[in-house]
């Protein structure tokens, strides 16, 4: 038995029907995604990470973390690192040996550019900062490396960790803890970042020497003869 067809009027009112139900679905979608973008933070670190390069970017600025100040130098090595990154914890040690061969010759500079994908390479970054408000760049920039396998490629966030470092070396936790989350410490680290696109940094570990961006050299050997090279020339 075949069903009775709708009249013109009753197809229009459900057609109708169908558009306003649709019309309320979309609203609270949007809705919805509205109130996640609202009370979601966003990722520590996105701006840094999506930072513009410098208009006048400098391979040294004033306020650059130096691991060496010598009363005469005769070189300048800056690295721009990622705490977090492989390639800079193998260069670690290679930069620490020279630092000591060196060091009442060259000015080695430590800089921030935290890569992308990394989960706690801008946070590590921030530490570092915190740290050096309280006159300890160097304690934590070496307790960063020195346990880097330990924390390194996470998907969880570190700051618990880092804050264990900041009290193994004898920070101030509470004035710690406001420099972390200040964010003049965050811009701190966009100004490097910014200055390492400014001129030319795409990757970590980047060595520049005497402004001049190089190949990192893979092995200390290579590194020291390279160095040697520079300062007999």
């Amino acid at each position: 038995m075949s069903k009775p067809k709708k009249s013109p009027s009753s197809a229009r009112r459900a057609l109708r029907r169908n558009l306003i139900a649709a019309a309320v679905l979309v609203a609270a979608l949007a809705a919805a995604l509205g109130s996640f973008l609202l009370f979601t933070p966003r990722a520590p670190g996105v701006d840094v990470l999506d930072a513009a390069p410098a208009a006048e970017a400098l391979p040294v600025r004033g306020d650059s973390h130096r691991l060496t100040a010598p009363k005469r130098s005769e070189m300048t090595v800056v690295e721009f690192l990622d705490f977090e990154c492989e390639g800079c914890g193998a260069s670690y040690p290679i930069v620490e040996r020279l630092r000591k061969e060196y060091g009442d010759r060259v000015t080695f500079v430590a800089r921030y550019f935290p890569m992308p994908g990394h989960r706690n390479g801008e946070l590590a970054a921030r530490v570092a900062e915190a740290a050096a408000r309280q006159g300890r760049f160097e304690e934590m920039y070496r307790a960063l490396f020195d346990t880097q396998k330990e924390w390194g490629e996470a998907r969880e966030s570190k700051e618990e960790v880092f804050r264990g470092y900041a009290r193994r070396i004898g920070l101030d936790l509470a004035r710690f803890d406001a420099d972390l989350a200040d964010p003049g410490t965050a811009r701190r680290v966009l100004a490097d970042r910014r200055d390492g696109l400014a001129l030319g940094v795409r990757g970590t570990p980047t060595f520049l020497v005497d402004g001049e961006r190089i190949s990192t050299p893979r092995t200390y050997e290579d590194f020291k003869a390279f160095l040697d090279e520079r300062l007999a020339g």
